[in-house]
């Protein structure tokens, strides 16, 4: 399909981030409430971005287990926007895949009491597009 340089490029474009100013700090992964959920760390993921490794990516679970809080950004010293790289990556995926892992209409079933408000927003804005 694409190689990963044409992936790189494609997924830098649609996010408007330039993953060399990355110093590797790792604030943003310290910061990440889905840390431990995460096979590839915030900082990973843009190094990874950065270095073209891109098909591991595709295939993680990390991208649909980033909350999209955008807690990377407000972390980062360098205005890196690591959340916006993984959200051009799961796009990616999902051109890829021809469909979104869920739809709209399969959050409902998965609500109860205690979900966080900041999940159905980000549920809706991932599986909408």
């Amino acid at each position: 399909m694409h190689n990963s340089n044409n992936m790189k490029e494609e997924i830098i474009r649609i996010s408007g981030v330039n993953p060399t100013k990355c110093m590797r700090c790792g604030k943003c992964s310290a910061t990440c409430p889905a840390y431990d959920e995460m096979e590839y760390h915030p900082h990973q993921f843009v190094y990874m971005v950065e270095s073209g490794d891109i098909e591991p990516l595709l295939n993680s679970e990390s991208l649909y287990r980033c909350l999209t809080c955008f807690a990377c950004i407000e972390r980062c010293p360098r205005s890196v926007e690591p959340a916006k790289l993984v959200e051009a990556v799961r796009l990616m995926a999902v051109r890829r895949q021809g469909a979104n892992r869920m739809t709209a209409n399969d959050v409902p079933a998965k609500l109860d009491d205690e979900t966080p408000q900041q999940l159905l927003v980000s549920a809706f804005r991932k599986y909408t597009k």
